[in-house]
C-alpha cells in the first residue's frame, strides 16, 4: 500500500497524488512527525492540518478499520525539540515537571470529552493513548463545511429559523464539558463545521492553558470571540466566558460581521448592527446577543440555562399567537363574511378579541424582555447595557423537578438512573473534601435537587463525589499488631510506615504508639505516618556476668 500523505488516498508509484496534487517527495519539517511514522502500530501519520500553542494535528490512516482519521498531538511551543526524522520528543531538564503537569491536563480534558460522545456537536475521540514521550489522540474525521463558507454561501447570514437548530446543541455541549469542570473557551466561526446531515460540529479543543494569558503555553484567542477577561493574565475562565464566544459567533451567523475585539470593546462596548438586521431578528434574540456580549462580566449571561432562556422567551407566547390566529381564520371561513358563529359573534368580533389577545401576548413579550435584560435597541445602538433582573411573583410549580443524589454513592446513582434514557449522569472530573458527606457518596449536585425540568431532551446532572473529611482523627494503635495498627489507620484514608526499637512492656511485633503524634490528634487526609513497633526485650551481653 502507498498512501498519499495529504489526503491518505492510494496513490499507486505516483509522486504527486492523483487526487489531491499533494507532492510525496516533501518532508515534514520539525518539529512535527515525519511523515509515514506509525503510532501504536496502527496509526499511519500524514500531513499536519493546524497547530496551536498546546497541539498539533496531522491526517492519518488506521490499518485495522481502513479509516481515515485524524490524530491530535501533545506538542507545546518552547517546552519541546525533535530533530528532522525523529519520533520521540526531548525536553528540556529545567522544563520537565511543567511539560508533565501540562500533558496530564491534556489527557484529563480528552478523557473528559470520550465521555461526552453522545452529544452531537462534540467531536468523537476514538483513542488516547501515550508514546515518543508525549500524548496522543484520535478523532473522527468527517466531511465538514467550514462555518464561515457555509454563512457565506447563505447569502452572508442565517435567518433565526435557520440558525436556532443548529446552535442550541453548541448550547448542550458547553453545558456538559462545564458541569465535568472543563470549557472550550475558543467558540468561534473558526472552530465551528456544518457536517453533511446539516448539523454544527465544535473543533479546536485545547485545555485552559492555551486560551488565557499568563500560562506557561503561548495563547491562543480568536478576535472578536474572546472574552476580555482571557486577555487578563492567569484570569479564572468559567460559563460566564463562553456564553461571550458563543453570542459572538452566533451574532456572526445572524449578521455576517464579528463583534470588535474585547480590548477595543472596553473601550466602546457597543455592537454595530444595521437596522434591516434589527428588524428582521425577533426582539428576544436581539435582547440576548446584547447581553451575553455584555464586556463586564457582571452584567453579562450568568448560565446556559438563562441563555437557552433569554433565546427562547418569546416561543411559547409566538405559538399561542399562531394559534389564536388560525382559529380565527378557520371561524371566519367557515361561517361567512358578515355571519355570527353560533355562539352569536360575528367575524368582526372574533377578529377584535383576536387582535386584543395577540396585543397582550406581545405585552408580555415585551415586559420579559425587559425583565430579563437590558433593552435591545440600546445596546446595540449604545449607552448603559447593564442587564437587570427582577424578581417576580410565579405560581408553585407542579411539573417535573431534579432529584437528591446526596449522600448516594455513585454506583447507586448509576444504578437508580438506569434506563432512564433523557437522565445523564456525569462525575466531576474531581473530587473534594466534605465534613458532611462520607467517602465516595455525593456531596454536591447540579441542577440542584428540586430544579426544575423544563426542557424534554437529555437532562445532564453532575455530580461531585466526597473525599470524606480533609482531618482525620488517630486511631488508637497502642498494643495492636502492625497490620491490624495499618488497617485502623488505612480506614482513615492515612497511610502508615514502621521503625523498630526494643521495648520492655510490649512484645515484639506489637506497637508501642506513633512517632510523631498520638491518638486523636487530626493530620490530613492522605499523610503518612510512622508507627513505632516493638522489637522486644533488649538482648543483655552473657559475656559481662
Amino acid at each position: 500500500m502507498s498512501l498519499c500523505m495529504g489526503c491518505m488516498q492510494e496513490k499507486g508509484d505516483k509522486t504527486i497524488c492523483p487526487y489531491c496534487g499533494f507532492d510525496n517527495s516533501e518532508k515534514q519539517q520539525s518539529p512535527f512527525l515525519p511523515y509515514g511514522t506509525v503510532l501504536m502500530n496502527r496509526y499511519i501519520v500524514g500531513a499536519g492540518i493546524d497547530n496551536n500553542g498546546e497541539s498539533t494535528r496531522y491526517l492519518c490512516y488506521d490499518k485495522q478499520t481502513s479509516e481515515v482519521l485524524i490524530v491530535c498531538e501533545f506538542l507545546p511551543i518552547g517546552f519541546i525539540s525533535r530533530g528532522e526524522g525523529e519520533t520521540n520528543v526531548k525536553v528540556n531538564y529545567e522544563n520537565r515537571l511543567n511539560y508533565n503537569k501540562l500533558k496530564d491536563d491534556f489527557i484529563n480534558y480528552y478523557k473528559i470529552l470520550s465521555e461526552l460522545r453522545e452529544l452531537s456537536a462534540l467531536l468523537n475521540v476514538h483513542n488516547i493513548f501515550e508514546e515518543n514521550n508525549t500524548a496522543y489522540v484520535i478523532e473522527e474525521n468527517e466531511d465538514l463545511i467550514p462555518f464561515e463558507e457555509y454563512v457565506q454561501r447563505s447569502n452572508g447570514s442565517l435567518e433565526w429559523d435557520i440558525a436556532r437548530p443548529l446552535f442550541m446543541p453548541v448550547i448542550s455541549a458547553l453545558e456538559a464539558l462545564h458541569k465535568r469542570g472543563v470549557g472550550h473557551y475558543a467558540i468561534s466561526p473558526k472552530n465551528m463545521f456544518i457536517t453533511a446531515s446539516g448539523k454544527i460540529k465544535i473543533s479546536g479543543f485545547a485545555t485552559e492553558n492555551e486560551r488565557k494569558r499568563g500560562t506557561p503555553l503561548k495563547s491562543q484567542l480568536f478576535s472578536g470571540a474572546a472574552a476580555p477577561e482571557q486577555y487578563e493574565r492567569n484570569f479564572p475562565l468559567d460559563d460566564i466566558t463562553d456564553i461571550y464566544g458563543f453570542c459572538a459567533t452566533l451574532f456572526f451567523a445572524l449578521t455576517g460581521n464579528m463583534p470588535k475585539s474585547a480590548p477595543e470593546r472596553l473601550k466602546d462596548s457597543r455592537l454595530l448592527m444595521s437596522t434591516n438586521t434589527v428588524k428582521r431578528l425577533p426582539p428576544h434574540v436581539v435582547s440576548a446577543l446584547a447581553n451575553g456580549l455584555q464586556v463586564e462580566r457582571e452584567h453579562r449571561i450568568t448560565d446556559f440555562d438563562e441563555l437557552r432562556s433569554q433565546l427562547s422567551v418569546a416561543h411559547t407566547a409566538k405559538a399561542i399567537q399562531d394559534e389564536i390566529s388560525r382559529t380565527a381564520s378557520m371561524n371566519i371561513s367557515k361561517n361567512g363574511d358578515g355571519k355570527k358563529n353560533k355562539n352569536g359573534m360575528s367575524p368582526t368580533t372574533i377578529f377584535i378579541i383576536s387582535a386584543v389577545i395577540t396585543a397582550v401576548v406581545l405585552g408580555i413579550i415585551f415586559w420579559l424582555l425587559m425583565v430579563n435584560g437590558c433593552n435591545p435597541i440600546k445596546s446595540i445602538l449604545g449607552g448603559d447595557t447593564t442587564a437587570t433582573v427582577e424578581s417576580t411573583a410565579s405560581t408553585e410549580w407542579t411539573g417535573p423537578t431534579i432529584p437528591s443524589y446526596l449522600g448516594k454513592t455513585y454506583e447507586d446513582v448509576l444504578k437508580e438512573t438506569e434506563g432512564q434514557t433523557n437522565v445523564t449522569i456525569l462525575r466531576n472530573y474531581t473530587d473534594e473534601y466534605s465534613d458532611e458527606y462520607k467517602e465516595g457518596t455525593v456531596m454536591a449536585q447540579s441542577p440542584e435537587a428540586g430544579s426544575r425540568i423544563t426542557q424534554e431532551d437529555n437532562i445532564i446532572i453532575s455530580v461531585t463525589i466526597s473525599k470524606g473529611k480533609k482531618m482525620r482523627e488517630l486511631p488508637a494503635v497502642e498494643g495492636l499488631t502492625l497490620d491490624q495498627a495499618a488497617a485502623a489507620i488505612g480506614e482513615q484514608g492515612l497511610l502508615a510506615t514502621a521503625e523498630y526499637q526494643y521495648s520492655d512492656k510490649y512484645a515484639e511485633g506489637r506497637v508501642i504508639g506513633y512517632k510523631s503524634q498520638q491518638k486523636g490528634d487530626t493530620v490530613e487526609y492522605g499523610t503518612n505516618v510512622i508507627l513505632i513497633v516493638s522489637k522486644g526485650t533488649e538482648p543483655h551481653d552473657s559475656s559481662n556476668n
